[in-house]
């Protein structure tokens, strides 16, 4: 069974029940803070809706039932969207792209737009091209090291892998004390949302039928397994652009937030319905 009970998770409003809904999805180790400065663009223009995923934020944690999957993640989603009984502008980042297109796959009627800021969905490189399978063993090689870590206790060293992998090289040292003790509370939640990104039932040409238009950003620096995903959904998905942005790497909403939330809003105002024709 696969709860759908939105009262257990965090979800936090515009306080405009009016304009075109937009949910956004945070990336792993994150919360819907991820999203504040979109948020703040967003606001007069749209309803914005920004949940917590499951043991990040405000939100408890995954209660542990079954094995945890992206359909765990979505459902309470998609129930939210079913509430707000229209289609939505849905937006996610690295993980929370991953949720984003396994809600997208389930109810496609239910999505006017897609953002995708590099979507973690790793199931999609193994396909038996090389290229892809290299990719996969290297993000495997992360997962793995940091899964052992955390089974052995190892918090810190977990985090620190993982940190360091999608930031760079020396990010974690150059965080301050606070913030790394407060990052390794995440790491199990870690661990489960690399286990549903593996384990997704779905290959690249499962999302061919996402006939939405859709943004696929991607970071001119990011590791070679988001890159290779970014440009398998281009080639997959009939209505997907792909734009870099410069300079940037995996974490771009945070490092170069201004370059993505002007793309966001641009790909939004291309496709929303004029007010005058809405009313």
């Amino acid at each position: 069974m696969i709860p759908t009970d939105t009262a257990s998770r965090s979800i936090a409003y515009t306080d405009s029940l009016t304009g075109e809904p937009v949910v956004l999805v945070h990336c792993s180790a994150a919360s819907g803070r991820e999203w504040d400065s979109l948020g703040t663009l967003l606001s007069g223009e749209y309803r914005k809706l920004v949940p917590d995923q499951w043991g990040c934020g405000e939100s408890p944690a995954w209660m542990g039932q079954s094995a945890f999957a992206l359909a765990h993640e979505a459902a309470p989603i998609i129930a939210l969207i079913e509430r707000v009984g229209q289609p939505v502008h849905l937006i996610g980042h690295s993980y929370g792209g991953g949720v984003a297109l396994r809600i997208a796959r389930e109810h496609p009627e239910k999505i006017r737009t897609l953002t995708l800021i590099e979507p973690s969905c790793f199931h999609i490189l193994r396909n038996g091209e090389a290229e892809a399978e290299v990719l996969l063993e290297e993000i495997s090689g992360v997962a793995g090291r940091i899964t052992a870590a955390f089974i052995s206790g190892g918090y810190w060293s977990g985090m620190a892998s993982f940190v360091d992998y999608w930031n760079g090289a020396g990010t974690w040292e150059a965080m301050s004390m606070k913030a790394r003790l407060k990052a390794t509370q995440r790491l199990s939640k870690v661990v489960l949302d690399f286990h549903a990104l593996f384990e997704e039932p779905a290959r690249a040409e499962d999302y061919a039928g996402l006939a939405m238009p859709t943004l696929l950003l991607v970071g001119e620096r990011s590791p070679g397994p988001s890159r290779k995903i970014v440009a398998m959904l281009s080639a997959a998905m009939p209505n997907a652009r792909v734009e870099r942005i410069a300079g940037a790497g995996h974490m771009s909403p945070f490092t170069h937030a201004d370059d993505v939330n002007r793309r966001i809003l641009a790909h939004l105002s291309a496709q929303a319905t004029p007010r005058a024709m809405a009313a």
